[in-house]
C-alpha cells in the first residue's frame, strides 16, 4: 500500500516538472502558433456573420403592422361600397373631426357650391376615408346643380313660357342644394355616411 501511495507520488511530481519546464512550454507555442488569435479570429468573424444576418432579416413586427393597415383600409373601402356608418376612426384624423369635416363639406357645398367640398377633398382625402367619401358624393351633387342652373338658364331663351320658367328653375334648383346640403351635413355629422337622392356621380376616386 505504501509503495502505492509513493508511486502516484512521484508521478505527480514529475507532470508539475514538466508542466513548470520552459521549454515544454516554448514547444507547445511553436506547435500552435498564434492558436489564441486564430480562435479569436475566427469567433469574431462569426459573430459578424450573425450580426448582419440580424440586420438583414426583415422585421415581423413591422411587416404585421403594414398587412394590419392594409387590412383596414381594404375594410373601410369594402364598408364605404357597402354604405355603412362603420367607417369612423380609419384614417388619420379622429371621428370627431371626421364628423365635423364630414358636415363642413356638405355645408359648404350648400353655399360655394363646389368649390368648398373641392377644397376639403383634396387636403383631406388621404387622412380620412370617410371625408374622402363624402367629399366625392358632395362634389358629384353640386355638379348635378351646376348642370341644373345651367338648364335653368337656358330656359329663359324659350320664347313665350322661358321669361316665367326660368326663374322658377333657379329658385327650385337652389332651395333643392341648400336642403339637400344641410340634410347631408347632418347625417355626416352623426358619421353616417349620406348619399343624395339624385346626383350624376362623375366622380369615382
Amino acid at each position: 500500500m505504501r509503495s502505492a501511495i509513493c508511486l502516484l507520488t512521484l508521478k505527480e511530481t514529475h507532470y508539475k516538472q514538466i508542466m513548470s519546464d520552459p521549454d515544454f512550454e516554448k514547444s507547445k507555442e511553436d506547435k500552435f502558433p498564434g492558436g489564441d488569435a486564430v480562435s479569436n479570429k475566427d469567433e469574431t468573424e462569426v459573430i459578424s456573420e450573425n450580426e448582419e444576418e440580424a440586420c438583414s432579416a426583415p422585421n415581423p413586427d413591422q411587416e404585421e403592422a403594414d398587412q394590419e393597415e392594409a387590412a383596414q383600409n381594404a375594410a373601410a373601402d369594402a364598408h364605404l361600397r357597402a354604405g355603412s356608418s362603420n367607417v369612423l376612426g380609419r384614417g388619420k384624423l379622429s371621428a370627431r373631426d371626421e364628423k365635423i369635416i364630414g358636415m363642413l363639406v356638405h355645408l359648404l357645398g350648400g353655399v360655394t357650391y363646389i368649390l368648398g367640398p373641392l377644397v376639403i377633398w383634396l387636403i383631406k382625402k388621404d387622412e380620412s376615408p370617410f371625408v374622402k367619401d363624402q367629399g366625392r358624393e358632395a362634389m358629384n351633387f353640386q355638379i348635378t346643380m351646376i348642370i341644373g342652373f345651367a338648364i335653368a338658364t337656358a330656359t329663359a331663351f324659350f320664347p313665350f313660357v322661358g321669361s316665367c320658367l326660368s326663374p322658377l328653375l333657379w329658385l327650385s334648383v337652389g332651395v333643392a342644394n341648400l336642403i339637400f346640403a344641410i340634410l347631408g351635413g347632418l347625417e355626416a355629422n352623426k358619421g353616417i355616411i349620406y348619399r343624395y337622392p339624385f346626383a350624376l356621380r362623375l366622380i369615382k376616386e
